[in-house]
C-alpha cells in the first residue's frame, strides 16, 4: 500500500495531475462567465472586474490543464493512436482552450473602456466555451472511466 503522503505518489502519478488541475479552468471560466452575464444584467463594474478576474487566472491555468492532459495520453493510455472519443475530447479540449484564451482577451482588451464598450456578441461566444467546456469534461469523463 502507498503513503497517502508520499510527495512521489501525488507528482508523478500517471494522470493524477490531469484530473486534478481541470477542475480549476473549468470552475474559473464558468463563473467568469456568470460574473460577465450578471455585470452585463445589472450594469455593475464589480461583477466586471469579477468576471476578468476569474477569466484571467482560468487562461492561465488553461495551459498547464492542456500539457498534463497531453502527459496523461502519452503516459497512461501509452500515445495510443488518436481516435475515438479520445480524438473527440483532444478536439473538444483544443476548442475549449482557444475559447476560454479568446475570452479573456476580450475582457482584457476593453478592460480600458467602460463596460458598456464590451461587445455584445461576447455574451454568445462565452456561452458557446461554456457549451463546448461541458462537452470536453464529459467525454474526459468516459476516458477516465467515471461516466462507464
Amino acid at each position: 500500500m502507498t503513503n497517502p503522503f508520499d510527495w512521489r505518489t501525488v507528482l508523478l502519478a500517471k494522470h493524477a495531475q490531469h484530473v486534478v488541475l481541470i477542475h480549476f479552468p473549468i470552475a474559473l471560466f464558468t463563473v467568469g462567465v456568470a460574473f460577465d452575464g450578471i455585470a452585463a444584467w445589472t450594469k455593475k463594474e464589480i461583477f466586471a472586474t469579477a468576471a476578468l478576474c476569474n477569466l484571467t487566472v482560468a487562461a492561465i491555468v488553461v495551459a498547464p490543464a492542456v500539457f498534463t492532459g497531453i502527459l496523461a495520453w502519452q503516459w497512461q493510455l501509452e500515445g495510443q493512436r488518436l481516435k475515438g472519443i479520445l480524438l473527440y475530447h483532444l478536439v473538444a479540449a483544443i476548442g475549449s482552450a482557444l475559447l476560454i484564451v479568446f475570452n479573456w482577451w476580450i475582457h482584457f482588451r476593453f478592460r480600458r473602456q467602460p463596460l458598456s464598450a464590451l461587445p455584445t456578441w461576447r455574451l454568445p461566444v462565452e456561452l458557446v466555451g461554456v457549451m463546448l467546456v461541458i462537452v470536453t469534461g464529459h467525454l474526459g469523463g468516459f476516458l477516465s472511466g467515471v461516466n462507464t
